[in-house]
């Protein structure tokens, strides 16, 4: 297991604001490897986009119509956000529509794009993997139970190039969490869901899965654990079929927590040279294919996900109540 050097270097960064930044929001590249200066620029400025959500979650950025979509749980709502036009709702109510919820967190949280620029969605509040018609705003269910019980909350996901989705299920979306009497599962999964329909398990011993990412052959998929007590990334070898091996520990951020920073492994995005931006504690760590944390984007808050947008360099991190981003001299897989 990698350990954790010693904080070095921590270097400004220009904060620019398209409205009042919060209150103690920290604007810092804390930079522990020399290999971070290749990916994050010196002068690279954080820019608050857009704020006041109750809690910002999975961005996806559509390249046919550049824009990004992220998701505000809470608030049961995927947001638009496109440069020169700012912010739109896209999707009201984007999860629960029902009127007895099993939880508080109704709306979607992770986003995806599939092959055929189709929306798929980690379903929060109606527990379930789902597509979305957008000729008619219909929804259609991709998975939504697992042996005949219903999955807990899926929470995030990525799409493989056969098809397959990988998700995760942690019971996040559950009133009480682990407690909950609507919980039918006794464990929280890792899951594959074939492009045929099959839904298999592919890890069940986590605690808490969160965010998921592949790596730029597919080679590899990456899980962060949100489990204050194992903190961790997990790396997976992933067959040309598509099955998943055992996993090995990427990344342990227990001696981050120990240090009082804000927020747990969350949603990550991967760049062309496999580099995970991954959200965790103290704001978005960059973690090297081999497991090195060449450093972090402190945002001062907790921190949930990241995607790349724009033509490739742009960083976009949804952070708490703030929607940010930064340009880097790295670009994200698929540009």
């Amino acid at each position: 297991m990698p350990t954790d050097p010693p904080h070095e270097r921590i270097v400004p960064v220009l904060l620019l604001m398209t409205a009042a930044y919060a209150s103690g929001a920290s604007a810092q590249v804390e930079r522990l490897d020399p290999a971070l200066d290749a990916l994050v620029p010196a002068d690279a400025a954080l820019e608050r986009l857009a704020g006041d959500f109750e809690w910002s979650e999975g961005p996806a950025w559509r390249g046919s119509g550049g824009y990004l979509l992220f998701s505000d749980i809470p608030r049961n709502t995927v947001y638009r956000w496109q440069e020169g036009e700012g912010l739109s709702v896209f999707l009201r109510p984007a999860g629960y529509i029902g009127s007895d919820p099993a939880g508080r967190e109704l709306g979607t949280n992770g986003l995806a794009f599939d092959a055929q620029d189709r929306l798929v969605m980690a379903d929060h509040g109606n527990r379930q993997i789902a597509r979305l018609d957008e000729s008619n705003y219909t929804r259609t269910t991709l998975a939504d139970r697992f042996e005949g019980k219903r999955l807990n909350s899926p929470n995030d996901l990525v799409i493989h190039s056969s098809g397959d989705i990988y998700f995760t299920d942690p019971p996040y979306g559950l009133e009480g969490v682990e407690r909950s009497p609507a919980k039918e599962l006794d464990f929280s999964g890792v899951y594959r869901l074939s492009a045929a329909g099959e839904l298999t398990v592919v890890a069940r011993d986590l605690g808490f899965p969160n965010g998921i990412a592949l790596s730029p052959d597919e080679r590899i998929l990456y899980v962060a654990v949100s489990d204050p007590d194992n903190p961790v990334w997990m790396a997976y070898e992933v067959s040309s079929s598509g099955e998943v091996g055992g996993g090995r520990v990427l990344f342990d951020a227990s001696a981050l927590l120990r240090e009082g920073r804000s927020g747990v492994p969350d949603g990550m995005t991967v760049d062309r040279e496999g580099n995970l931006f991954a959200s965790g504690p103290g704001g978005v760590l960059v973690i090297a294919p081999d497991g090195r944390h060449l450093g972090t984007i402190l945002t001062g808050r907790a921190t949930s996900n990241a995607t790349f947008g724009d033509d490739g360099s742009a960083l976009y991190i949804t952070a708490d109540a703030d929607l940010l981003r930064v340009r880097l001299t790295t670009r994200g897989v698929g540009f």
